[in-house]
């Protein structure tokens, strides 16, 4: 069947890597000789600000709405007028209205990248709709308050139904990988909080017998990834611990301009690089179109295209292993030669 996914650039460098991973998806869709995609543009960001009057206009939401699913460029929301930074950033009103539950990161290291931690291959699989981020846990958004003008409170919300749902997306993970599952938390500290949602996962791991599951207290866990992160494969956790997690683990694999996610449900999903917008090195043709690539592949294969995903990481890889680099991996491509490349590796291959 044909999927229809919205195009949303973002800010930053996401008008160039956004671009640079559909013409990757395409590719790799068309030399698995799967139907290609409809790609539907979509206002977003500080464009959409100058257009619209919003960062997330109303027609995008409603558009998304009867989508498949979407790839979301970076946004730089610290940058946007006042009025439109005091708003739950487009990222997380998405991810919230669409109750994208499962944020999954992945962190592998490329063949012959100066990787932190050589042979690091693991996921962090993110509860992405409560924990503390209290813009995300409460109803009207509004987890954070001040009851006086010397105090300020977050709370953090932990519910059955939100763990015990992303504990199962990780155990069923787990199933397709190396069979090793951990949970991450602060129980020693946070015990009703934290302490929950590793009872919880305990809870549903033990309907995965095949699976060797063991947990670690947050702060040690950095430790053990810096030291021996090759011998961990899925990490479940609360959304503030896994949004740090991954951005480590992401540096750890070689660098954050390789680190790609999904958000998904079980009706969409969104595909969005770990990484930020990079105001930086925008428009210059540095930026590592990496992440986003991996993150179309990822969904891509949430949608049941495997093959064509597939096609698209093997093609990322073989084009880093034989030297076409970004500057971030040590290389000189930069973003549209890189781009050329993983086309026309995927070309070749078929």
């Amino acid at each position: 069947m044909t999927h229809r996914l919205g195009v949303l650039d973002g800010d930053g460098i996401g008008p160039e890597i956004v671009p640079a991973a559909v013409r990757v998806l395409d590719a790799g869709l068309a030399a698995a000789g799967a139907e290609p995609v409809e790609w539907v543009p979509l206002p977003v960001g500080a464009a959409a600000i100058e257009t619209h009057g919003s960062a997330l206009p109303d027609v995008t939401v409603e558009t998304l709405d009867k989508l498949d699913g979407w790839l979301l460029g970076p946004h730089d929301s610290a940058s946007y007028p006042a009025e439109h930074r005091a708003r739950l950033n487009p990222s997380g009103f998405l991810r919230k209205h669409f109750d994208l539950f499962a944020n999954i990161r992945p962190a592998r290291a490329f063949e012959g990248t100066p990787a932190l931690v050589p042979g690091l291959d693991l996921v962090v699989v993110r509860e992405n709709t409560e924990g503390f981020y209290a813009d995300r846990s409460t109803y009207r958004g509004t987890g954070e308050f001040m009851p006086t003008k010397d105090v300020a409170i977050a709370m953090g919300i932990f519910t059955r139904p939100a763990i015990e749902r992303i504990a199962r997306q990780a155990c069923e993970l787990a199933l397709r990988r190396s069979r090793h599952l951990t949970i991450v938390h602060k129980a020693n500290v946070l015990r009703t909080t934290t302490g929950f949602f590793l009872e919880i996962c305990r809870e549903i791991a033990a309907d995965y017998p095949q699976l060797g599951v063991d947990d670690f207290h947050i702060d040690a866990m950095t430790v053990h990834l810096v030291r021996h992160g090759a011998d961990f494969d899925v990490l479940v956790t609360e959304n503030m611990f896994g949004d740090i997690l991954s951005d480590l683990t992401g540096e750890l694999a070689g660098s954050l301009g390789i680190a790609p996610s999904i958000n998904a449900s079980y009706e969409r999903a969104m595909a969005q690089a770990a990484h930020g917008s990079a105001p930086d090195i925008a428009g210059r043709d540095l930026a590592n179109p990496t992440a986003m690539i991996a993150s179309g592949a990822m969904l891509l294969d949430w949608l049941g295209a495997r093959e064509a995903a597939e096609r698209v990481e093997q093609a990322l890889r073989t084009t880093v292993a034989r030297g076409t680099r970004t500057a971030d991996l040590g290389g000189a491509a930069g973003t549209v030669a890189f781009t050329d490349a993983v086309v026309a590796t995927i070309g070749a291959a078929t």
